[in-house]
């Protein structure tokens, strides 16, 4: 057994008795059927070193992890003007909160909360239609994990756009403030869609490894974003990828990570690895409570940080 596996192993055993701890995602009705006591790991090195632990092939639902995708993708396609819709800084509220856009005239404070991701997603609209973008965006991450076999859950998918009131209230905030362009209800398809894609975690780890490495895939040798925008999305996930818990998390483990309220958590360790974690039951703040655990006992064990 190899040290990473053995380092992985000891983390994941010694935070079983935190699984099923907390509350799964039942305001979306698909993931409200998921066993609370699932539970995976998986780690890929930038040498391209793989360690898994539990369900690791099990597919998840990735929720909120797609909006780190979406945006790197947007960037992509868009370019820094992205900045003048959508800020920079830790919301500190809820990722529904529509409190922030109130005060703050329809620009959300990041991409990561629910609002900024609608901006985010209209953004990479553009001129496409609903169909096209979604398969875009499906081909990027594919591309990322290396893995054709990606896709999205069209059930999960179906679940979400009916429960979207909340999502939608916001969307009709920021287009009252002309922050969104396309009509709402086609914002809303690609956004629903883009969250109920469906991933294991050694393909959650392996999409993110380019993070890992100032922007260019390391085994691949593609290049996926400049080092100046790997190192921006680095810093946007430390200071927003958990939502208002974004400061525990820091202060807990201590890495540029992004959480979805399907139970699944994907880090990054500079120079070192991607990481991918999951548990569906949820804290109060909507991130895994056993996976933040598991996260926070293997950077314990492996010394990682970002200093």
């Amino acid at each position: 057994m190899s040290l990473l596996k053995a380092q992985l192993d000891s983390s994941c055993q010694s935070i079983q008795h935190e699984i099923g701890v907390g509350k799964v995602a039942d305001y979306i009705p698909a993931l409200a059927q998921v066993p609370s006591d699932k539970f995976a790991a998986a780690i890929i090195t930038v040498t391209g070193e793989t360690a898994s632990f539990g369900a690791a092939q099990e597919a998840l639902s990735i929720q909120s992890i797609s909006k780190l995708f979406t945006l790197a993708s947007t960037l992509n396609l868009r370019g820094t003007k992205l900045w003048d819709r959508v800020g920079r800084e830790p919301s500190g509220n809820a990722f529904n909160s529509i409190v922030q856009l109130e005060m703050e005239c329809g620009v959300p404070r990041n991409p990561f909360i629910n609002a900024g991701a609608l901006v985010v997603t209209d953004a990479m609209l553009g001129d496409q239609s609903t169909q096209d973008c979604t398969a875009n965006l499906l081909a990027f991450v594919r591309d990322l994990a290396q893995d054709n076999s990606i896709v999205i859950d069209e059930d999960v998918a179906q679940s979400e756009r009916e429960a979207a009131f909340r999502n939608a209230s916001l969307g009709y905030f920021m287009k009252s403030f002309n922050n969104i362009e396309r009509p709402l209800d086609d914002v809303l398809d690609v956004y629903c869609q883009q969250c109920a894609i469906s991933m294991n975690c050694e393909q959650l780890a392996r999409s993110a490894l380019f993070l890992a490495n100032n922007g260019t895939d390391p085994l691949t040798q593609n290049t996926i974003v400049g080092e100046e925008r790997a190192r921006r999305l680095n810093a946007m996930m430390m200071l927003c990828g958990h939502y208002d818990a974004s400061g525990d998390f820091a202060f807990r483990v201590g890495l540029p990570g992004k959480s979805g309220v399907g139970g699944g958590i994907v880090v990054v360790v500079p120079d070192v690895a991607a990481v991918a974690v999951w548990s569906p039951c949820l804290n109060a703040n909507g991130n895994s409570h056993a996976g933040t655990a598991a996260l926070e006992a293997l950077v314990r064990a492996t010394q990682w940080n970002i200093l």
